[in-house]
């Protein structure tokens, strides 16, 4: 008997790379980014980064939080570097001030803490060119049973 083809949605014709949420879940961007389009790009870097730590085998539950730190970087450095791009990299001085001073961006240096804590994570998670090989592969827990176990039923 030939198998009844199913039919697909438009959302599953566009759907996302497969990522594997039983590790690690994906944040609720929503309740940390205001902005849609950064929620979207969010989600971008998330898949990309757990896709290739689950390649590479190196993907623990424990490196939830430490993702979202660094998905959070990725996403202050991109506002910093519009501000830069938009103002540039010096804040003039208040021309109402006497003793004002021109001085560097705040933005740019949002910007480069944001550059340094996305590098730190980076290699903390194996992800920085560098630091690939030093990266271990996450053990796998495996249940032992033995052919008693069946016979004698749960423990407990």
């Amino acid at each position: 008997m030939a198998r009844k083809p199913t039919r697909t949605s438009a959302k599953q014709a566009v759907a996302e790379p497969a990522v594997d949420e039983t590790i690690v879940g994906q944040p609720d961007w929503s309740a940390l980014l205001t902005d849609a389009d950064e929620r979207v790009v969010a989600r971008g870097h998330w898949r990309r980064i757990v896709d290739e730590m689950t390649t590479r085998e190196i993907l623990s539950s424990s490196n939830g939080h430490a993702l979202q730190r660094l998905v959070l970087a990725y996403i202050v450095y991109d506002r910093c570097s519009r501000q830069v791009a938009g103002n540039g990299l010096v804040t003039e001085a208040n021309p109402e001030n006497a003793k004002a001073i021109d001085r560097l961006s705040i933005y740019y240096k949002a910007m480069r803490e944001a550059e340094s804590t996305a590098e730190r994570l980076e290699a903390q998670l194996g992800l920085s060119p560098g630091r690939r090989s030093k990266v271990g592969k996450v053990a796998k827990q495996r249940h032992r049973t033995a052919g008693a176990d069946a016979f004698l039923g749960p423990k407990g």
